[in-house]
């Protein structure tokens, strides 16, 4: 019986997955083993974007190794649909204060057009009963931009 390889999906495909999602896992050079964490991310088109908490292991594994994969997904709950794209590259800081406020803002927006729990803020160093302004007007994350991309591989199940 033959292999069967699943489908690569066109530039186009993965752009719009990665437009739609908001969620994914970044796997960093662990200490022993790769060490994964979930984030929140915003997609301007050219840059993915994350918001990172100032402590915590994804922090120090980022300073000893900016190189990461990324991964976003998406699947139907029967698993009949799905889809996914990983992405290999450098997380790089963003210092600029104008660039900083933009991507924070677009944080902001996610959050309210996409409805999500104030639970999320927790996740981003704020307590969920905080204004959504907060997260512009705060500096209390870091953000990083994935740059330096080698590979992107998107598949998808078989039916597209």
């Amino acid at each position: 019986m033959a292999l069967f390889k699943l489908p690569r999906m066109e530039k186009s495909a993965y752009d719009r997955l990665i437009k739609e999602s908001h969620l994914c896992r970044i796997a960093f050079k662990g200490d022993s083993h790769p060490y994964m964490a979930p984030f929140i991310y915003v997609f301007d088109g050219r840059h993915m974007y994350f918001l990172s908490t100032r402590y915590g292991k994804k922090l120090r594994y980022f300073q000893q190794d900016p190189r990461v994969s990324v991964e976003v997904e998406q699947y139907a709950p029967d698993l009949s649909r799905f889809s996914f794209v990983a992405l290999r590259g450098e997380l790089a800081e963003v210092e600029d204060p104008a660039e900083g406020r933009r991507i924070r803002e677009m944080f902001v927006d996610l959050i309210r057009e996409r409805e999500l729990s104030r639970n999320i803020l927790s996740a981003l160093g704020h307590h969920p009963d905080d204004p959504l302004e907060r997260l512009v007007e705060e500096d209390r994350n870091l953000i990083w931009k994935l740059v330096k991309v080698e590979e992107i591989v998107g598949l998808q199940d078989g039916k597209a």
